[in-house]
């Protein structure tokens, strides 16, 4: 599933893409990835717009024009590709965004997300019930969101209305190089664990962004957690699988133990 690293990415190819360009043309192929707004109407109020400079909030990507914005989420398996002219057309191309020689493509299997249409107003409304970004959140501004949750820890940092942009391999790496175990309350949290929490935090998806997505290097959990016998890149024990919070959850029992 995209997470903030990848809509980084897909952001990246946006601006690199199509900023600043004239949209010449939209091609809605399926209109079931668009909300709140038809196929005709998409290509009327965008067609000879100009993309502007993008934004991104969590996993949320917000592609700006001289007129409404495009607000794009990618459920399981968005993504957004720039190809040329010439490039053959993929099956699973939902929207397609002429810009100069290029092509901009809203590209989907599953189909669990899509784009919106927005102003201003729109986009604030949208965008109303996310968290800040996990990317920007300071310590004092965690502390504060993680003493008013009552629930575990995993569930905190994977409710896009607490923080946004972080998702289930994240979670599970970031609670890993903290040594903190997935259900430990998030409000019993000591002030070490949260300067530990957020320092992990910053230090991972810095790393994830470069990357363009979270790696799978064998010195990472994501690296280990699909195993047929997973072992902690850390101690090399066993690693522990439940549901936590309805979410597959991978963690060391070793370096993570219950209460930590």
């Amino acid at each position: 599933m995209p997470e903030l690293p990848d809509v980084e990415g897909f952001r990246e190819v946006l601006a690199s893409c199509a900023q600043g360009k004239r949209i010449k043309r939209v091609e809605v192929n399926d209109a079931g990835v668009l909300h709140g707004v038809s196929a005709g109407r998409l290509s009327r109020d965008l067609e000879g717009r100009r993309f502007r400079e993008p934004e991104r909030h969590g996993k949320w990507l917000l592609a700006r024009t001289d007129g409404p914005t495009v607000l794009l989420h990618f459920g399981m398996t968005g993504q957004l590709v720039c190809c040329r002219e010439t490039d053959s057309p993929h099956p699973h191309d939902r929207v397609v965004f002429t810009v100069g020689r290029d092509h901009l493509s809203y590209r989907d299997q599953r189909k669990l997300q899509g784009l919106w249409l927005a102003d201003d107003a729109d986009v604030a409304r949208i965008l109303d019930d996310q968290g800040p970004d996990a990317m920007s959140v300071d310590l004092a501004e965690l502390e504060e969101l993680l003493s008013r949750r009552r629930g575990r820890i995993k569930s905190a940092l994977t409710d896009q209305s607490v923080l946004a942009g972080l998702g289930n391999l994240l979670a599970d790496e970031i609670l890993w190089r903290a040594r903190l175990h997935p259900e430990r309350r998030a409000d019993e949290l000591t002030d070490d664990d949260r300067r530990r929490l957020h320092t992990e935090m910053r230090r991972t998806l810095r790393s994830s962004v470069r990357a363009g997505r979270v790696p799978t290097r064998k010195s990472w959990l994501t690296g280990r957690r699909d195993d047929s016998n997973p072992t902690c890149p850390r101690c090399d024990g066993p690693l522990s699988r439940k549901r936590v919070g309805g979410r597959g959850t991978v963690w060391c029992p070793k370096c993570q133990p219950a209460g930590s």
